[in-house]
Formats: structure tokens, C-alpha cells, sequence
């Protein structure tokens, strides 16, 4: 299974949403706290070509987007590939 790396804040009910459906598929994934921790803020900022709001979801190193895009990509089927490979 590929890496998977969330950036959330603790008050991002999106963020929740999104751990939410990755813990349901039984997926590990790497959960860095931008609103503690700023030079994470701007690493996600600069590895999401810009996108400054959380979640932010990589998956083997690919941004993916954000809470909609996981689960747009939970719907179409195409979640389990991109997790497997």
C-alpha cells in the first residue's frame, strides 16, 4: 500500500471527514497538524501547488486534493487502486 500523508488542523470538519473514511478502509496514514507547526504549513502549501485549506491528501507521494476529491475518488472505484498502486 502506498504512503498516504494528510495535512488537517484540529477544528477542520473536513479534515475529520476525511481521516474518517481512511480509518474506515483500514488505511495508515501520516496526519502533520499545520496549525502548530507553520513551516508545515507552507511545505503543504508549496506541495499542493498553492492550495492553502485543509485537508490536503497525498497518496504515494501524489497530491490528490482535498476531503471532496477522496471521496470523489472513494465513489468512482478508483481509491483502492491509487492506494494499491
Amino acid at each position: 500500500m502506498k504512503q498516504v500523508e494528510i495535512y488537517t488542523t484540529p477544528i477542520c470538519g473536513f479534515c475529520s471527514a476525511a481521516k474518517r473514511l481512511l480509518n474506515a478502509k483500514k488505511v495508515p496514514f501520516q496526519e502533520t497538524n499545520v496549525m502548530i507547526n507553520p513551516a508545515a504549513k507552507a511545505e503543504m502549501i508549496k506541495r499542493a501547488n498553492g492550495g492553502r485549506t485543509v485537508p490536503q491528501i497525498f497518496i504515494g507521494g501524489k497530491h490528490v486534493g482535498g476531503c471532496d476529491d477522496l471521496h470523489a475518488l472513494e465513489r468512482s472505484g478508483k481509491l483502492d487502486k491509487l492506494l494499491a498502486g
